[in-house]
């Protein structure tokens, strides 16, 4: 493992917290690596069918102080439970000393929390590269929405995509729920479609991966084709992404 001096400075704590908690929703440990260009995460869930990648550039961060790539094993329940005491009008600083993780909250008090880093397996997943058809622009609570819906029936939902419509659709012995948006309702704000497609996938991975992460970006850009995996991007302030890949559920 390869330990360097680091230290940023994230100017809202609520917002990295929103960021935490996107991740541990769907990651137990994985490891951040800082460049001089940024920081990065790319990692599977323990289930190995979704994938989160995080990508926040040197310009996301109000203080940016790296000379060399730096790794830093998380454990990421013990960091949301440190950032959960995060609030309002707060700063966080990260920063790496004598191998050890360094979350300090910055307020009325400088609050420091000392983590350890941890030694794990080193994975390089390659970037997912999928022949998206479908690309639809949305706003964030509108998908969250769709899918709280959907799970009052099922436990997966399909997405169908055709030239003018895309809906969202669930249905069991409980019922059925229809969820349809368009550009012309108002309620895509961007929709692109190659082809007509349909796949399907587990609610309880995209309700994970949107209940949090729609709290970082009011829109989401949702890609998939037949089945083919998921993507759904947020945008993060200073030009970061999350993105997140899921693969898609067999019938």
């Amino acid at each position: 493992m390869l330990f360097s001096l680091m230290r940023l400075v994230f100017g809202d704590a609520r917002e990295w917290k929103y960021l935490v908690e996107s991740l541990a929703a769907l990651i137990d440990e994985a490891c951040f690596k800082v460049t001089p260009d940024g920081l990065t995460l790319r990692a599977l869930d323990p289930s190995r069918i979704a994938m989160v990648d995080l990508s926040l550039p040197q310009t996301a961060f109000d203080e940016f102080e790296c000379d060399e790539e730096t790794i830093i094993g998380v454990n990421f329940e013990e960091l949301r439970k440190v950032m959960k005491r995060a609030r309002k009008d707060e700063k966080v600083e990260l920063s790496t000393v004598a191998g050890r993780f360094k979350v300090k909250i910055i307020g009325r008090a400088e609050r420091t929390f000392s983590l350890p880093i941890l030694d794990i397996p080193s994975e390089e997943l390659p970037a997912v590269k999928v022949d998206f058809k479908v690309r639809a622009r949305m706003l964030s609570d509108s998908l969250k929405d769709a899918l709280s819906d959907a799970n009052l029936v099922s436990d997966a939902v399909k997405f169908e995509a055709t030239e003018d419509l895309l809906r969202v659709y669930a249905s069991s012995d409980k019922g059925e729920v229809t969820v349809d948006f368009s550009l012309i309702s108002g309620s895509l704000l961007e929709y692109e479609v190659q082809e007509n497609s349909v796949a399907s996938y587990s609610l309880e991975y995209l309700l994970d991966m949107v209940k949090k992460a729609s709290a970082l970006s009011d829109v989401v850009t949702v890609e998939f084709a037949t089945e083919k995996p998921i993507s759904l991007t947020f945008e993060i302030a200073g030009g970061g992404i999350l993105r997140y890949f899921l693969a898609p559920r067999a019938g």
